[in-house]
């Protein structure tokens, strides 16, 4: 792993970083500027009002991250008509933030091109009314390149360790009877 490669990583997830909870106020914020990522949860006050509970995490691999969003949900926004695309718009949302706060962090600008794959969307029911909802996405980060994870790995086994091993037996103990 390159050093420009850990300093991409290390931007992404400090973006990534920057959204806790209580982000989208500039009470509340570390440095008194609001940053709006499109989250449910930026609606109303963080403390006096009831909560949404609503949030992502990001995970990486090889040349590409993946943004996991996860929420509870009420069924019926499950079984209305536009559920998926709902989904697609958060994802989305949340990519714009990250390039847009990683631009913030670092000073340069980076592109997540959205895979092949459609987004993977897991509801699962908590009640008859309430439902978690996950839904990932995995992007392509622009600026990495598919390096290979590693070479095969060669045998660095100690002779006095492989001459050990060479003594077994696949020879059962008689059984030794006490008196």
């Amino acid at each position: 792993m390159s050093s420009n490669t850990l300093e991409i990583i290390q931007g992404l997830a400090q973006a990534a970083a920057n959204a806790y909870d209580g982000n989208h106020d500039e009470r509340y914020a570390y440095d008194g500027k609001a940053r709006k990522i499109g989250l449910r949860r930026e609606e109303g006050d963080p403390i006096l009002d009831s909560r949404v509970m609503d949030g992502f995490k990001v995970k990486f691999s090889g040349d590409s991250m993946c943004i996991i969003y996860q929420s509870d949900i009420r069924l019926k926004e499950v079984y209305s008509g536009n559920f998926e695309s709902d989904m697609e718009r958060m994802l989305n949302e949340i990519k714009k933030f990250l390039q847009k706060e990683y631009k913030a962090v670092t000073g340069n600008s980076i592109t997540l091109t959205k895979g092949e794959d459609e987004p993977q969307i897991l509801v699962q029911s908590v009640s008859r009314v309430r439902s978690f909802v996950q839904a990932y996405q995995w992007y392509k980060i622009s600026k990495l390149d598919s390096e290979p994870v590693g070479s095969p790995s060669e045998d660095k086994t100690d002779k006095a360790i492989r001459d050990f091993l060479a003594l077994n037996s696949n020879k059962k103990p008689k059984n030794v009877t006490r008196k």
